[in-house]
């Protein structure tokens, strides 16, 4: 009987593939720290590329089984880690720390794209993963309010912001510097943009695996500075079914092109109601919309979230339901739209490498009087 040794473990695994790349993980140096004893004992990690994994279960359970079949194993310890790979930072880059900056985009207001945005923040959180949510609706800050903090950000001795902590995610937002909850924010266009660009250069992130910022509606000057101040990963396009959605969310996917800023999945929101009473499910706006902007982006629709009255009460009273009903199947479902987004970053490798210098523009210049 050939003698149980680390490298006959290694052998072993190198036939437990990973799910969505179909390569080996000890070829993807996803295996590390094999130790066996002189008991029969194995333990070894799997390092995954994010704590997101959809197919972590799965990956655990087929290499405990490859493991198990060994002779001489008496019993197999598997532990999970997870480290999310990002670009290197270049020497200009304002935020450094951060791996991957997931804009979450729609081409119009009443989608749900705030509340989606702190969702997915908190769905990545409870991963495991290091977060930041960062609200650049600068004129209609809402995340303190979603996420039920009214910590303000304070600032190192050196005038950096220290974004303030909730629910383990940092999170900065215009809403923090008011006065008083609702204080409408009315400044000109220059001015929210000098704002911006000192919210996106002036923070004191440190190290982050994802930061999730949630746009204002539309394809205004926010999403433009934030594509050519910091490179991003990419975006997520919230929509909701019916196709009347498809002449205003268009209009993002376009701007995405225009700036080479990959879209990384479209979500379809409010997309179906379930009665409590008799448990019939009701598409009461239509069907179809998320795939059919999938289909234009080019991108895989990330899943559907149902439309829920709790929704309305637990932004109002800022207790989200992956904190208050993790279990629930909305959570449920928000959860496998933030491992399916996750996967696709880290299965296709990408990084923060999007955007830069608007493409000159074919219209002509403007008459002035």
């Amino acid at each position: 009987m050939a003698q149980l040794t680390a490298e006959t473990v290694l052998t072993a695994l190198r036939g437990v593939n990973d799910p969505e790349l179909n390569k080996s993980l000890v070829e993807l140096e996803m295996i590390q720290d094999v130790e066996v004893d002189d008991d029969g004992k194995v333990s070894f990690c799997v390092v995954l590329t994010t704590p997101a994994c959809p197919m972590k279960s799965r990956i655990e359970a087929d290499c405990r089984a490859a493991v198990e079949a060994l002779p001489g194993v008496k019993s197999v310890e598997v532990k999970l880690d997870a480290v999310v790979r990002g670009a290197p930072a270049e020497q200009d880059d304002p935020i450094p720390g951060v791996k991957q900056l997931v804009l979450v985009m729609s081409g119009k207001g009443g989608v749900g794209k705030s509340t989606f945005s702190a969702s997915l923040a908190l769905a990545l959180t409870g991963s495991g993963a290091k977060v930041g949510l960062f609200d650049a609706d600068l004129q209609g800050p809402s995340q303190p309010a979603l996420m039920g903090s009214k910590e303000p950000a304070m600032a190192t001795p050196e005038g950096r912001i220290i974004p303030a902590t909730v629910h383990g995610i940092k999170l900065l937002s215009m809403g923090q510097f008011l006065e008083r909850d609702g204080q409408a924010v009315i400044w000109r266009g220059p001015m929210l943009s000098t704002l911006l660009r000192q919210f996106l250069t002036d923070v004191a992130w440190d190290d982050l695996d994802y930061l999730i910022a949630d746009l204002p509606p539309g394809t205004g000057d926010t999403a433009l500075t934030i594509v050519q101040t910091v490179k991003a990963t990419g975006a997520v396009i919230v929509t909701t079914p019916q196709e009347i959605a498809l002449l205003d969310v268009k209009k993002a996917v376009d701007m995405c092109d225009a700036v080479k800023l990959p879209v990384l999945g479209v979500v379809e929101n409010m997309s179906y109601f379930e009665c409590p009473d008799c448990n019939a499910r009701h598409e009461l706006f239509g069907s179809g919309g998320g795939q059919a902007v999938a289909d234009i982006a080019k991108a895989p629709l990330l899943g559907k979230v149902a439309l829920d009255p709790q929704i309305r009460l637990e932004g109002d009273s800022g207790s989200p339901a992956l904190i208050t009903e993790p279990d629930s199947p909305r959570s449920k479902s928000l959860n496998a739209i933030a491992g399916a987004l996750a996967a696709r970053i880290s299965t296709e490798g990408l990084g923060r490498t999007a955007g830069g210098p608007l493409p000159p523009s074919d219209a002509p210049p403007a008459c002035s009087r």
